[in-house]
C-alpha cells in the first residue's frame, strides 16, 4: 500500500546541480535561474513556478555569447 499524504502537487526545481552564475547575464549556468529565482523557489505560488519554467528555454541564449574566441585574440 502507498501513502500519498505526504505527496504534493507542486513543479520540481529546474536545478541540476550547476550552480554557477554568469556574471554578466546573473543567471545561473545550470538552470538559467536568476538568485532571486533560486533563493525563492519554494515560496513562490504554482503559477509563477510554471510561468518561469516556460521562460527558461528562451534564456539560453543569453550564457552563449562569444567572448572573442580566436577571433578575439587576432584583433588584440
Amino acid at each position: 500500500m502507498t501513502d500519498h499524504s505526504w505527496a504534493r502537487n507542486e513543479i520540481e526545481s529546474p536545478c541540476v546541480k550547476i550552480c554557477v552564475i554568469h556574471p554578466e547575464s546573473g543567471l545561473c549556468a545550470g538552470c538559467l535561474r536568476t538568485i532571486d529565482e533560486i533563493s525563492t523557489w519554494s515560496k513562490m505560488a504554482p503559477d509563477l513556478r510554471r510561468a518561469i519554467m516556460a521562460e527558461l528555454p528562451s534564456r539560453k541564449p543569453r550564457l552563449s555569447v562569444r567572448r572573442g574566441g580566436r577571433a578575439g585574440r587576432l584583433r588584440g
